[in-house]
């Protein structure tokens, strides 16, 4: 399923009673985040906001915020579909490491027609172009999340840049700081693709052309976020996600294929030689506010849109908040591509509660004694996962997404000293824990069951069960128990 427009996806939400048109004039400035704030909290709809005070477009949020609109986003009834066929492809993969069984991907004949498509002439981007004194970032709806943030943020660009000495295409999703009529910041975090074509830019003596979209097919969006390896182009995972190639269309000026299907496009360039700018504070998802300090800017040379655009927008802090869901997906379709890397791992849960990338939680079956340990070495070195501040790993019948069941098997399996290492490395930039800003400790905590093998001489004691033939014999009498069964508070 594809959607030609963000309008087509806000219709068939709409249809399905799982959005909410907000006709009152409401203020992007805080009132509207308190709204949104209240609503992704209690599960609500998708919202709608055709009356943003003091601006012409309308804002879309929360459409992302349930498991079953992030699935329908992405163009299935559950978007765990996608790691299944993921995995499929990737067994028909010859042997070879996770890297090179990925790249191998868009070479199969069954991704070969989800590949981006070149249209000429304009497109519906582009149907309204904005370019010199024209140029004007102020005329969109974009929210002044939290009282202390430094600006208004755009929360959902898709952020299209070019590697200067390749040519390899990048579309990541990095937050905004508006600052003015035609700059913003660029929040290249250290370890981002966008931070490395910087860096050569500034080698060769470039600047960084770069476009924006926003809106389009939700498809997009999700593309930007996910951990893609270096190489593999974004819009093709798109085009893998919706069943149907991304259009491109060349931008009005710069050197970049933009969506052609986008809402809005904000073309311009970053330069390497320019003097970074403070950037922040910002509301983050981590819950708290990231703190100000010196990003890139980036200069608008034009803006160009359809002629009845939709701004889409989400609002991050402290959690539950939408992006959930988008963690959530990213769990379930990156899972089989975890799974190349580390066998070992039958299921894993990054909960929300810790901002995604600061636990893991991994259901593994061990092999051999200190199994744990090696995991956990090689979990932190693998690509985005190098983040996570703690891993906590468990026997591979522990249900994981069950955090009581969780809780139970780990309080009762560690011993402290034993079961807990400690490692140190890279940490998100967002991480204001540390003493260092980009380098943590991180803590693995073996709560699998010991082995002899691993000094343990007692005997590990077996999960009391009740065996089958019992339970089946009281499923048989149930009905005539007359016992209703009712939630446990």
């Amino acid at each position: 399923m594809a959607f030609d427009s963000l309008a087509a996806f806000v219709s068939f939400l709409e249809e399905r009673k799982e959005l909410i048109r907000i006709k009152h004039e409401v203020d992007p400035h805080l009132e509207m985040t308190e709204i949104v704030d209240r609503v992704v909290k209690s599960g609500g709809p998708a919202l709608l906001f055709e009356n943003v005070k003091g601006k012409k477009f309308p804002l879309l949020t929360n459409h992302f915020g349930s498991h079953k609109r992030m699935s329908w986003a992405l163009g299935v009834e559950d978007f765990a579909e996608h790691g299944k066929e993921i995995g499929s492809l990737l067994k028909m993969q010859p042997p070879g490491s996770f890297w090179e069984k990925l790249k191998m991907l868009p070479k199969l004949a069954a991704l070969g027609s989800y590949t981006p498509k070149t249209i000429d002439g304009d497109a519906p981007c582009q149907e309204v172009v904005a370019t010199g004194d024209a140029v004007d970032l102020t005329e969109l709806p974009v929210q002044f999340c939290w009282p202390k943030d430094g600006g208004p943020f755009i929360t959902l660009p898709i952020v299209i840049t070019k590697d200067p000495e390749t040519g390899t295409r990048n579309v990541g999703m990095y937050r905004m700081q508006v600052y003015d009529k035609k700059t913003t910041g660029m929040h290249w975090q250290v370890h981002k693709t966008g931070q490395r074509h910087m860096r050569k830019a500034k080698e060769l003596g470039k600047k960084v052309e770069v476009a924006v979209a926003l809106g389009g097919d939700p498809a997009l969006t999700y593309a930007a976020t996910a951990p893609m390896p270096e190489g593999i182009d974004e819009f093709l995972l798109a085009g893998f996600l919706r069943k149907k190639s991304v259009r491109l269309v060349k931008a009005k000026t710069v050197d970049l294929m933009v969506p052609a299907d986008a809402d809005f496009v904000l073309e311009g360039y970053v330069d390497p030689e320019e003097p970074l700018r403070i950037e922040g504070p910002f509301g983050d998802h981590t819950g708290y506010y990231s703190p100000a300090d010196p990003y890139p800017v980036f200069h608008v040379t034009a803006i160009t849109r359809r002629r009845n655009p939709i701004y889409p927008s989400t609002i991050v802090g402290p959690p539950p908040m939408e992006d959930e869901f988008l963690g959530k997906a990213t769990e379930r379709i990156f899972l089989p591509m975890i799974q190349m890397v580390h066998p070992e791992i039958v299921d894993y849960n990054l909960p929300v509660e810790a901002a995604f990338h600061n636990l893991a939680i991994v259901a593994m079956k061990k092999d051999y004694p200190f199994h744990a340990r090696k995991l956990f070495q090689s979990i932190w070195g693998t690509g985005g996962m190098m983040f996570t501040k703690c891993i906590i790993a468990v026997d591979e019948d522990v249900n994981v997404h069950d955090l009581k069941e969780v809780a139970w098997r780990v309080f009762a399996n560690i011993d402290p000293k034993r079961d807990i290492v400690f490692s140190e490395g890279p940490t998100d930039a967002l991480d204001h824990a540390p003493n260092q800003a980009n380098f943590s400790t991180k803590i693995g905590v073996d709560a699998t069951s010991k082995w002899p093998e691993e000094g343990y001489t007692r005997g590990w004691p077996e999960v009391a069960r009740m065996d089958e033939a019992t339970k089946k014999r009281v499923d048989e009498i149930w009905p005539q128990l007359g016992i209703v069964l009712g939630s446990r508070k």
